[in-house]
């Protein structure tokens, strides 16, 4: 069953949130972030970011760089831009994107349900990008970036979110990308106890997004439990800080690929082999955006393709053979494009859905890529019987959007 416990979270004074809150350190590079925070001290791109404040070019990895970061991190804490709270809270954090809003449950999640399986992953990790999270935790000795969970509906839980978010929030802003951000603060002593009592009725949480975070979070954990003589169990750091959201609130969206080249075919060779396999319709030059499960848009030479997977190229009763993306990677990009590897291979780019239809024609019209194509989105519940099976979705499948708002509330190792 699932363990969490509400923690003494550190965090930006009501007046200060939208200076020091960020965007996630993953989905923009060194220059990005030095122009967002340029002129602004305060935001967290100088903790999660602290190559910014060298000159460019410098290696984010260089030791000094993450000196930089805790070195950074302490003189937010002692400037007055992050306080800790002097009382554990568990807090709720709600997401606004096109009229609709999402509630998330920030808890100090357990080390122990991660490394032991009680909370799931659906994708691999990569051990460069662990070591770079977990010298960040290290160093800073704390969770400086929640990850992204999701957990079954829960009634009481839902009454919990429902109960709270009635009342004023402490943050509410709206985010330059458009995206509105909440949040409120749990001190009711009865509502804290039943976070932690129906969570621990739940039997298994999810990585939706942030499997890195949560690597690096547990397995610095793993360690510091595994170096204290003194260990018991209870200690800080055996917890890490997560937003857990109820599966119907989360909306994947679709995840698309594009290509460089057709591996010597012309196109009318590419769509007479992919007849093989799919059904294929042209539509046009009006942007077609598949409709349902098995069914791909194709944008090549200008045009439009509908393609529509045959009877028997996919297995329904395979929690990875019926995923789209499996199709796709296996009929069209390996057998047909020669592509073998989606991590690797420098002939294929990823496209998230938030991005639209049009970034897939621009890249392909501009000549940089030779096609596009574009999936129908993974379900929370594909996601979720992935997970429970064991199994691991292959690369670039799910793309959660509004993204974590990073700055919000931090959690401490030690405190």
């Amino acid at each position: 069953m699932a363990k969490v416990k509400p923690f003494k979270g550190v965090r930006p004074p009501r007046g200060m949130v939208t200076q020091v809150a960020s965007r996630p350190y993953d989905v923009l590079d060194s220059a990005e972030a030095r122009a967002e925070a340029e002129g602004n001290p305060r935001s967290l791109y100088h903790i999660i970011k602290p190559e910014i404040d060298f000159a460019p070019g410098t290696d984010e990895h260089d030791p000094k760089v993450y000196e930089k970061a805790v070195e950074n991190f302490n003189a937010f804490q002692r400037e007055g831009w992050l306080v800790q709270d002097d009382k554990e809270h568990y807090y709720i954090y709600a997401q606004t994107m096109n009229g609709r809003t999402q509630y998330g449950l920030v808890v100090a999640a357990n080390v122990a349900d991660y490394m032991e399986g009680r909370i799931k992953k659906h994708e691999l990790t990569r051990r460069d990008k662990e070591e770079d999270r977990m010298k960040h935790v290290r160093v800073n000795n704390a969770n400086i970036e929640p990850v992204f969970f999701a957990f079954p509906d829960n009634p009481a839980l839902q009454q919990v979110i429902d109960t709270v978010t009635a009342g004023e929030p402490e943050y509410d802003f709206v985010a330059p990308d458009g995206f509105g951000h909440h949040f409120w603060v749990i001190d009711s002593p009865e509502l804290i106890d039943t976070v932690t009592e129906e969570f621990a009725r739940i039997p298994y949480l999810y990585i939706a997004d942030g499997h890195h975070r949560s690597a690096a979070a547990a397995l610095v954990g793993d360690e510091k439990a595994r170096s204290n003589p003194d260990h018991k169990g209870d200690e800080e750091y055996n917890y890490f800080l997560a937003v857990a959201f109820p599966a119907s609130h989360l909306n994947i969206i679709d995840y698309n690929r594009v290509v460089k080249d057709l591996n010597g075919l012309t196109p009318e060779e590419f769509l007479d082999r992919l007849a093989s396999n799919f059904t294929v319709e042209e539509m046009g030059e009006e942007e077609y955006r598949p409709e349902s499960l098995h069914r791909f848009a194709l944008y090549l030479g200008g045009k439009w393709y509908r393609l529509t997977a045959k009877e028997g190229t996919y297995d329904d009763n395979d929690p990875i053979g019926v995923l789209d993306v499996t199709i796709s990677s296996d009929l069209i990009l390996r057998d047909i494009l020669g592509i073998h590897d989606l991590r690797s291979d420098k002939r294929i780019d990823f496209v998230g859905g938030i991005r639209g239809l049009g970034e897939l024609k621009r890249r392909v019209d501009s000549g940089e890529m030779a096609m596009a194509l574009a999936l129908y989105p993974v379900s929370m519940k594909q996601l979720m019987d992935i997970a429970d099976s064991g199994n691991i979705m292959p690369p670039k499948t799910t793309w959660f959007e509004p993204k974590l708002r990073s700055g919000l509330v931090i959690h401490k190792l030690d405190d």
